[in-house]
């Protein structure tokens, strides 16, 4: 990193974008990826510079970023490319609802906003942790959170994290920590035996199609298949690691159970 703060930042990811805009530091920001839709008005402001597993490295070279922003292992040869190329880059890898608000710290002490960070973490903390007292005591709802059809996926931490505090039970929690997607691949046999009453659905980059839920062999003895609880949650909602998930996500998980 050139300069501290870094004047030109590119996001790999949606959630830091999302992140940089709440800090009032989208000013930053020279380049997005392809996904990036939140706020509205990044589609028309940022440049985009890459899909999720690929980026047009000469794009971003061209742009001269300070920092480049990623996550996970899945962008892992894109980090290495730019590394090589001599840019600064900060890796995130935030699996549960703890690490979330972890990347939201982090980031705000990267762009030197770290109070507004710390604000901004806080205010996701007490609204999480104010469902969970008023949900405190009543009956857990039992929750599949599919994400992904073929193989069938079940949800990752942060998303088990949110049904919990939601007043769900993730039947699948236990490997909703595997550090890969590989880790949460479930058997429909598996589903049908943990009997969810609630099944959401994100399928990542494509619509869910509840009426193929409905018709797999052997589920309509499910109570969620039987009662009709079956819901989509749209993936730029849930399946972006910050403020996105911890909000309008959560929000989405919420009313499902109701």
């Amino acid at each position: 990193m050139r300069r501290f703060p870094p004047e030109r930042i590119v996001c790999l990811t949606e959630e830091t974008v999302e992140t940089l805009y709440l800090l009032g530091e989208d000013h930053r920001i020279v380049g997005v990826s392809g996904y990036a839709v939140r706020p509205p008005q990044v589609r028309r402001e940022k440049p985009r510079v890459s899909a999720f597993t690929s980026a047009d490295l000469p794009k971003i070279l061209a742009l001269a970023p300070d920092l480049v922003l990623a996550f996970s292992d899945l962008q892992a040869g894109i980090v290495a490319d730019l590394a090589r190329a001599g840019i600064a880059v900060h890796l995130f890898n935030q699996r549960d609802v703890a690490g979330c608000l972890a990347m939201i710290r982090t980031l705000g002490a990267l762009v030197g906003a770290g109070a507004r960070a710390e604000a901004l973490a806080c205010s996701y903390e007490s609204r999480l942790a104010a469902a969970a007292a008023a949900g405190a005591g009543h009956q857990r709802t039992r929750v599949y959170f599919e994400e992904w059809d073929t193989p069938m996926i079940a949800g990752i931490g942060w998303v088990s994290d949110l049904i919990g505090y939601a007043g769900g039970e993730d039947v699948f929690a236990a490997v909703s920590r595997a550090q890969g997607a590989a880790g949460r691949i479930v058997t429909p046999e598996q589903v049908i035996a943990a009997a969810p009453e609630v099944i959401l659905a994100s399928w990542c980059g494509k619509r869910v199609n509840v009426a193929r839920i409905r018709a797999r062999p052997g589920w309509e003895a499910i109570p969620a298949v039987a009662e009709g609880r079956i819901h989509e949650i749209k993936s730029p909602l849930i399946l972006q690691p910050g403020p996105a998930a911890l909000t309008d996500g959560f929000d989405a998980i919420r009313a499902a159970l109701a």
